[in-house]
């Protein structure tokens, strides 16, 4: 399996409901956040990508303007999920599996989101979809250029 990753970062703001009084995150707060992608996939695609880096631009363009220096109550709305790192990751792995080109075997494996340099949320969801498992188990593994076939 092939793996690659790529990290955004965008800063908002949040306020959580429902939470004890006096929680610090029932205060309107910030965070700089990081939103990391992973897509995985059995075979590489010429030259040797799951996907090329500049090919995710779209998601980075769409993080930056739907979450940079924004209420992330407001983008998630009043009758959306509680803007809390766990629904963000949710959110932005839909939005990409819903936008984001992928080359034929190739799938987001997890979205996770840090607010800190040591805390993060993560969505990954059960497994690649179908279509996807079924042609990655139809197609032969990638060789390693320097190892011959066997």
């Amino acid at each position: 399996m092939f793996r690659i990753a790529k990290t955004f970062e965008f800063q908002s703001a949040h306020q959580l409901a429902d939470l004890p009084e006096g929680h610090k995150c029932a205060r309107l707060h910030g965070h700089s956040y990081a939103s990391e992608i992973v897509l995985a996939s059995q075979m590489l695609q010429p030259p040797g990508f799951v996907l090329d880096f500049a090919d995710l631009a779209p998601l980075e363009a769409w993080l930056k303007e739907t979450f940079d220096h924004r209420l992330l109550n407001d983008v998630l709305g009043a009758d959306g999920p509680a803007p809390t790192s766990e629904n963000l990751a949710r959110y932005i792995y839909d939005w990409a599996a819903d936008n984001l080109p992928l080359p034929q075997g190739a799938y987001i494996e997890r979205v996770r989101i840090s607010e800190t340099a040591r805390t993060w949320a993560e969505y990954t969801p059960r497994q690649p979809p179908p279509e996807d498992l079924a042609h990655q188990q139809a197609e032969p593994q990638a060789q390693h250029p320097s190892r011959p076939a066997a």
